[in-house]
């Protein structure tokens, strides 16, 4: 980009660092804090979902929650409507990964797993986060997997700090996983990605791979860490409506996701409620609340 056409453009928008051909949005101190606003409506709307998780509440209701708290907080969804998707939220069930859409006829029943991903807007800037959850008890297996997948998140998250690379992310997500006996699969092509004012910016992130590598990480980078993890063979296939993605052995899996700034002081997790203050300190990682 010509000087004078990226000056006028940098004072339009936030700062745009240049890596690899692409640019990456760099935020300043005011505009995390922004971010840090629509996070903790995220968070509010899925810790709403998540209590209503039961048998007999349909994916269709929990969607109706989610929609009801991101309006009455003065944000949108930034799912509805997202190249034509009809949730706030995605609904992935069981051997479902990823974009699964919510359906008022479709039931949940005890010992489902179900991952719940949603995201807001708020003053034009975009927040996203998933959890997975188990409907009643978990069997064993579903346990361990859920306990799998969410610890390789903050190992993740763990990592991002101001002075590393990209890469250092994916690297320690991987290693998390792959510490543990049972031969988990992750999820191939899908992955974190930037976020600040779209959902998805550059670059994107990778759940595996060697450290040291891509982008530096700077203060005002915000970055969504969405690890995914099946039980069995890590192959998926979209079915025919266009979004949901699932494995195709039917192995289940788990999709755990939030959204982070690196700042001086150290990971800022925007969609968890402290900041992620209680999810980093197992790494050794003070975290900025």
């Amino acid at each position: 980009m010509h000087g004078d056409r990226r000056e006028a453009l940098l004072a339009r928008v936030p700062l745009l660092a240049k890596w690899s051909g692409r640019m990456i949005q760099i935020k300043t101190a005011q505009e995390l804090e922004l971010m840090r606003a629509s996070g903790l409506v995220t968070a509010g709307a899925l810790a709403a979902v998540k209590a209503a998780v039961r048998p007999g509440v349909t994916t269709g209701e929990l969607d109706a929650i989610a929609a009801d708290h991101i309006r009455s907080r003065g944000a949108v969804s930034n799912f509805l409507g997202y190249h034509g998707f009809t949730g706030t939220i995605c609904a992935s069930i069981n051997d479902e990964v990823v974009h699964g859409i919510p359906d008022p006829g479709r039931t949940l029943a005890e010992g489902d797993n179900i991952s719940i991903d949603c995201g807001a807007v708020l003053q034009g800037w975009h927040s996203d986060s998933a959890v997975t959850v188990t409907v009643g008890e978990p069997s064993p297996e579903d346990a361990a997997l859920l306990e799998v997948t969410e610890r390789s998140m903050w190992a993740g998250l763990a990592r991002a700090v101001a002075g590393g690379r990209l890469t250092d992310i994916s690297a320690a997500v991987e290693e998390s996983i792959r510490a543990h006996a049972h031969p988990y699969g992750i999820v191939d092509n899908y992955g974190g990605h930037g976020i600040g004012t779209e959902m998805h910016q550059d670059p994107h992130i990778l759940n595996y791979g060697r450290a040291g590598r891509g982008p530096k990480l700077v203060p005002g980078l915000a970055l969504a860490i969405e690890p995914m993890v099946t039980v069995g063979d890590p192959s998926t296939v979209e079915l025919d409506d266009g979004w949901t993605v699932v494995t195709k052995d039917g192995s289940r899996a788990a999709h755990f996701e939030h959204t982070v700034a690196i700042t001086p002081e150290g990971p800022w997790v925007l969609t968890a409620e402290d900041g992620g203050v209680a999810g980093l300190a197992p790494f050794g990682v003070t975290a900025r609340s």
